[in-house]
């Protein structure tokens, strides 16, 4: 009784045909494959093989024969493009052994895989967890395809696509594309290899935002980045977690706290009903991260820019201090975050002077510490969480000449005056503002508004969270 070798040819360069699979080719009484294969192992085969080639989609025949031949006492080696395991012959060969009811022995010997060949030439993009995914329609459904592409963006997977286009397969890559954009950042490094290994070889290194699918074709391999990749010098680079990431800042090793609230952004921005422009979506996806209402975004309002505004005056060093209204904003404002940028945050309640101008003048301990710190810090970001006396202060002020805010958080909550304060700010067209319109408000929110401004330079690759 014969045997039947499966062997991996590799992508399509004689250097990256295994020395198991040259020495199978060698010894082989009978060789059966795709016909386009054959030139890639021909100056091995021996004198008097017998090679079978078939056209496309001739699976099931090739797989046959092999059985027929081996069933003539011959060593038949069945070869495939890559390695046969991954969308080649070795599962129909086992398949059909059984289906047969033969003992003839059967022996699979591994290639180098498309994905393999096209990852060393694009770099290193799958450093960490990663799946591959067809997306050919021929044998499993749409449907079905359509929640693996799901779960691998939603898991953040280094993901190889194969069969990603044909001549009747044209929109399938567009939505992989729209699904991984729910997921991820559009500068998610993309890259992709047309006839790896092969004279025609093309790599291409991209974004997900700009990766074009007119350039695809049957013969590519596309890889996409996860949450960790990063483009250098032109390559993809997917960190293991040994050094932290240069491009990015070394967020490569997040904490736990941190790897939770970039999953919750995730969902949040998943679920929102529109896109908006950077700046305010920052702004936004930290309002309902703090306290899980989506109403935010029908009363979370922020001047055209006013975050990007906000953060480009602090790192020109224009915007020094934060002012807040009660001592829980401040607390609520991360102490990393003030460190690295060398910004102070203050709150005027505990001054001794503020008891004393509140009685002298009959108005509250909040608008008596506003008083104080506009004598102090005009130039401020004031941030309002909970009192509307405080704002209204702080508008007076404004009007009086007294006070220019670099900006204002304007968060009060309650039933008096609260509706009437944030009405009150917005006429100051040259002061960027984030108001959370209507009754709502809070510390935690103006606390989680003046992080957003902080990190604004995350926004971007939607990676909250490294001063946790």
């Amino acid at each position: 009784m014969g045997k039947i070798i499966i062997a991996g040819i590799g992508p399509g360069s004689q250097e990256d045909i295994t020395p198991a699979v040259l020495e199978a080719v060698r010894q082989a009484d009978a060789i059966v494959g795709y016909k386009y294969y054959f030139q890639f192992i021909e100056p091995y085969i021996k004198e008097h093989c017998e090679c079978i080639d078939t056209g496309m989609k001739k699976e099931r025949e090739r797989a046959e024969q092999a059985f027929d031949l081996a069933e003539q006492d011959k060593t038949v080696v069945v070869i495939s493009s890559g390695d046969a395991g991954i969308y080649g012959m070795a599962p129909l060969i086992y398949e059909m052994r059984k289906q047969r009811g033969t003992d003839i022995e059967i022996c699979s010997l591994p290639g180098i895989s498309a994905f393999q060949k096209a990852a060393s030439l694009l770099g290193a993009p799958i450093g960490h967890d990663m799946c591959i995914i067809s997306l050919s329609d021929l044998m499993t459904p749409w449907e079905t395809i359509e929640r693996r592409i799901k779960a691998a963006a939603t898991a953040d997977f280094v993901t190889a696509v194969y069969n990603p286009k044909s001549h009747e397969r044209y929109w399938q890559l567009y939505r992989l594309q729209e699904l991984f954009l729910q997921e991820h950042s559009g500068d998610t490094p993309v890259g992709y290899v047309r006839q790896a290994g092969r004279e025609e070889q093309e790599v291409k290194v991209t974004t997900l935002a700009q990766f074009n699918p007119e350039d695809i074709d049957m013969f590519t391999v596309i890889l996409i980045g996860n949450s960790q990749s990063y483009i250098s010098d032109g390559k993809i680079i997917t960190p293991r977690g040994y050094y932290g990431n240069p491009e990015r800042g070394d967020r490569s090793q997040e904490k736990p706290g941190q790897l939770i609230m970039i999953q919750s952004f995730r969902t949040i921005a998943g679920e929102l009903r529109k896109d908006y422009p950077l700046d305010h979506q920052w702004a936004l996806l930290h309002a309902i991260h703090t306290t899980a209402d989506f109403e935010m975004e029908d009363i979370l309002y922020t001047d055209p820019g006013a975050v990007e505004t906000l953060y480009n005056k602090i790192k020109d060093g224009t915007l020094r201090t934060i002012i807040t209204d009660v001592t829980m904003v401040t607390s609520g404002i991360r102490k990393g975050a003030l460190q690295r940028l060398g910004i102070e945050a203050k709150c005027y309640l505990s001054d001794p002077r503020v008891a004393e101008l509140a009685s002298s003048y009959g108005i509250t301990r909040t608008q008596a510490g506003i008083r104080l710190a506009v004598e102090e810090h005009p130039d401020a970001l004031f941030t309002f969480g909970n009192a509307p006396t405080a704002l209204m202060e702080l508008c007076d002020l404004i009007r009086k000449g007294k006070a220019r805010p670099a900006g204002i958080i304007a968060a009060p909550v309650g039933f008096v005056h609260v509706k009437e304060s944030k009405h009150m700010v917005k006429p100051f067209k040259d002061i960027p503002k984030i108001i959370v319109e209507g009754r709502k408000g809070g510390s935690n929110l103006a606390a989680t508004l003046c992080n957003a401004v902080l990190t604004f330079d995350d926004a971007a690759l939607l990676k909250p969270g490294r001063d946790l």
